[in-house]
């Protein structure tokens, strides 16, 4: 598996995507919204729409969602409930987020496929490495419920595990912020944004790309990370055009600040 860094600049025409084949890590606050609904109609909407108009663009795109928006099992704290437990729970929330997120992508026309690390056949195919390489290869979506299906990994954990398996190019892990920086933006106003960087520069800078485990995953496949803002409209579009959007951490990227 090339990391694909060398695809990082430049511009592709419509129906020729920068990658063939994406890992798309997106967290359960994208199905939120204004409602205050766990899952809410404007908000799964908007990202499902922001998937299929990237499905149009030829590539072929596997998902992986969080669940936050309904529980998050290593935030759980309940008396009597062990973080393994707690960890299922969040687990079956993605499950849940994962099917909404089909039906909205059905009722666009975009064939999709829900795939569970944790076996429920009543709602969703068992997670199958080479079922789901079969399934993109048909050109539906592939939508990843269940995490690893084991618990005291994150979702973040389970991007990188799933997208090595399938052999995407890249993981593009959608966000609230638009790239990495030095420091919170949310915090501090002199934060200073990346547009490129190598893994090297992010584990000395102790930047929180992703959850530790799943960035050396990355970093040992070469499997090169785009961390942008999913909440702006057309930005996977331009992502996949090859436009310069957030920031993207490889092995043969520099440190360069946008």
């Amino acid at each position: 598996m090339g990391d694909g860094s060398s695809k990082a600049g430049g511009s592709s025409a419509r129906g020729t995507p920068r990658w063939n084949r994406v890992l798309l890590k997106v967290s359960g606050e994208a199905f939120a919204g204004p409602s205050g609904r766990p899952v809410d109609a404007a908000g799964a909407r908007s990202l499902a729409s922001s998937i299929a108009d990237a499905h149009a663009q030829g590539a072929q795109i596997a998902v992986v969602n969080g669940g936050g928006n309904i529980l998050r099992g290593a935030q759980t704290s309940i008396d009597g409930i062990g973080r393994a437990t707690a960890d299922y729970m969040g687990m079956l929330a993605t499950v849940i987020n994962a099917l909404a997120l089909q039906d909205l992508l059905d009722d666009m026309g975009v064939p999709s496929r829900v795939l569970t690390a944790i076996e429920m056949k009543s709602v969703a195919e068992p997670y199958i490495r080479l079922r789901c390489i079969r399934h993109l290869e048909k050109g539906r979506v592939v939508i990843l419920g269940g995490g690893t299906g084991m618990p005291y990994f994150s979702t973040d954990t389970t991007a990188a595990l799933r997208g090595t398996e399938i052999g995407a190019q890249v993981l593009l892990k959608g966000t609230q912020v638009d790239g990495v920086y030095d420091k919170d933006p949310k915090v501090h106003a002199d934060a200073k944004r990346f547009s490129s960087l190598s893994y090297d520069d992010a584990l000395r800078r102790n930047l929180k790309v992703m959850d530790r485990t799943a960035f050396t995953m990355c970093e040992e496949n070469k499997l090169p990370i785009v961390v942008f803002d999913m909440g702006v409209e057309g930005n996977l579009v331009r992502l996949l055009q090859g436009e310069e959007i957030g920031t993207i951490v490889s092995t043969d990227a520099t440190e360069v600040e946008a």
